[in-house]
């Protein structure tokens, strides 16, 4: 009888190597009956808001990191998508099976996940073919506890790796901080943007500069079809995502106009 090979799975995240929502990401996958091989390939350092850029005027290093828990661990001196293209080329034996990235520390809900490279490095791998999901948290604190996230991503990933997911589609997971969530809502983006705000500064020899402030406005913050709406409820929101952005319903308008 011919061996079935072992699952394979390719960890990414934005935050970094070192981060502890990687890691926790590992453990969740080594609690499950799985079997599966881990690769994480995740940038070098902190890579927050990189949303799908890559590395286009510069080499690429992977760096090899010792093993966490049994998985591999090596870091890439780029974007996460930098990580998710190199590692399946030069780190990952063949295409993995699935593809998480995360646990990102700080909220990717409503359209924050147009910026998040998180999110980017999960729609990378979606785009190939593979089936993927981004997990957050909602705070930044680098010592977030994950704890109460366990049960959520471990019936998530089952789910996808019997499941799988419809073509074209990744998950974009958000979950509540500090407390035990009461469910699982699957939802659209809400709809809102940041107020993209900055803080004037002039530093020490005299030269203005300027930083990035700002917050999210949500339009319609009692609307229960947005994910904002659950995740202020304590419930893991989780986001079906499209890479390709074709307005489709828009063609049948705009042909009638320009064709």
């Amino acid at each position: 009888m011919e061996q079935k090979e072992r699952p394979l799975i390719l960890i990414a995240n934005d935050d970094g190597i070192s981060a502890r929502g990687l890691r926790h990401l590992i453990d969740c996958v080594n609690q499950m009956d799985l079997d599966a091989e881990i690769y994480a390939v995740a940038p070098a350092g902190h890579c927050s808001g990189m949303s799908s850029a890559i590395t286009v005027n510069g080499p690429l290093h992977l760096i090899e990191h010792p093993d966490y828990e049994g998985a591999k661990m090596f870091a890439v001196t780029g974007t996460p998508v930098d990580c998710v293209k190199l590692g399946i080329h030069a780190a990952l034996p063949r295409i993995p099976d699935l593809m998480l990235s995360g646990v990102n520390h700080g909220s990717n809900s409503g359209n924050s996940n147009i910026y998040s490279g998180t999110m980017g490095a999960a729609m990378e791998a979606c785009m190939i073919g593979i089936p993927a999901i981004g997990f957050s948290l909602l705070t930044h604190d680098p010592d977030a506890d994950f704890s109460e996230t366990t049960p959520f991503i471990k019936r998530i990933i089952a789910t996808v790796m019997e499941k799988g997911l419809p073509k074209g589609v990744c998950l974009n997971v958000n979950m509540p901080k500090n407390c035990v969530p009461k469910g699982i809502k699957v939802t659209a983006c809400a709809e809102g943007r940041w107020t993209e705000e900055y803080q004037d500064y002039t530093s020490p020899h005299g030269q203005k500069f300027y930083w990035l402030t700002g917050q999210y406005v949500d339009f319609d913050p009692e609307n229960p079809a947005g994910d904002n709406y659950w995740l202020r409820r304590d419930y893991v929101t989780v986001t079906p995502i499209r890479p390709d952005q074709t307005a489709f319903d828009a063609i049948p308008a705009l042909s009638t106009l320009l064709d």
